[in-house]
């Protein structure tokens, strides 16, 4: 006897709204609450427009410690200035740095960094911290977490309604998750206009959300405006001794050459070289060559 075939059938009828039934093609609404990233384009793929509070939430990008601070501290900002706790950093790649965390509204004092010899002795920090009354959130970079750990760290989320953040490798991300919601983060640069120094930015593509898949990634600052606005100036400094120095070595390979060079004349951009070289050079300089 055969299978009966099944079909799909559409009731046009339906209304938009069913009050307990969330519509696929639309991003999810309910109880769950949210706190706001502090990034708008991210905010509006979001459901309920920010991080889900008391839920897990995965980043994963290609190398630790690039942009964690800069994709979560908004949040963290806002958090903190509304609510008591402490937020816990278990084993980050490297050391915060209290006074630029400081600067963009997240007090040292707030933050507890806890160390960890082992992947086992970060994934029981990192449930500790979620089970205690005093956290307000928890970011964990947990590179090697099963599946099923990873799910501990959502039930104790849930469980005291805490942020909760852990951050993986890119190489994570055909592995299954419990994760309300995973985004892949990487570094890129922006200009505008292709004369300018490019501007760092992050694009972060989002994996896992409820709601419809989003194709197209988005852009977002890579760094706080004021260090974007200096590493952009050290920038066009650099290009315009670039500029000169070009000049100088046309000229000279003309005279070489038996030409009549032309009279050496200061160019603008030397004179305005010729003032005290800034500190962020060497950024600069990596960041246009």
């Amino acid at each position: 006897m055969p299978a009966p075939s099944l079909s799909l059938r559409i009731a046009p009828d339906l209304p938009s709204a069913v009050p307990g039934v969330w519509h696929a093609d639309a991003l999810g609404a309910g109880p769950q609450a949210a706190q706001p990233t502090g990034h708008a384009l991210l905010d509006a793929q979001l459901p309920g427009g920010g991080w889900p509070v008391g839920a897990l939430c995965e980043v994963l990008q290609p190398l630790a410690g690039l942009h964690e601070w800069q994709l979560v501290l908004p949040a963290l900002a806002q958090a903190t200035a509304r609510r008591t706790g402490a937020v816990v950093a278990v084993a980050p790649p490297c050391e915060p740095f209290g006074p630029a965390l400081k600067a963009q509204g997240l007090p040292s004092e707030r933050l507890c960094v806890v160390r960890a010899s082992s992947a086992r002795a970060a994934f029981w920090a990192a449930e500790q911290a979620l089970r205690c009354h005093g956290v307000l959130a928890v970011m964990a970079w947990l590179p090697q977490a099963p599946a099923a750990a990873l799910r501990r760290l959502q039930l104790a989320a849930a469980q005291q309604q805490q942020l909760l953040w852990v951050f993986r490798p890119v190489s994570a991300a055909p592995q299954a998750s419990p994760a309300l919601l995973r985004l892949q983060v990487q570094g890129r640069w922006l200009s505008a206009d292709t004369s300018a120094p490019a501007a760092p930015s992050m694009q972060v593509q989002i994996l896992k959300r409820r709601g419809p898949p989003l194709v197209q990634a988005l852009d977002l600052p890579g760094c706080h405006p004021r260090l974007a606005q200096a590493l952009a100036a050290q920038a066009e400094r650099r290009h315009a001794a670039q500029v000169v120095a070009r000049a100088m070595v046309a000229r000279y390979n003309a005279a070489a050459l038996g030409e009549q060079a032309a009279p050496m004349r200061p160019e603008p951009a030397m004179v305005a070289l010729q003032g005290r070289v800034h500190a962020l050079d060497r950024i600069a300089a990596a960041m246009a060559g």
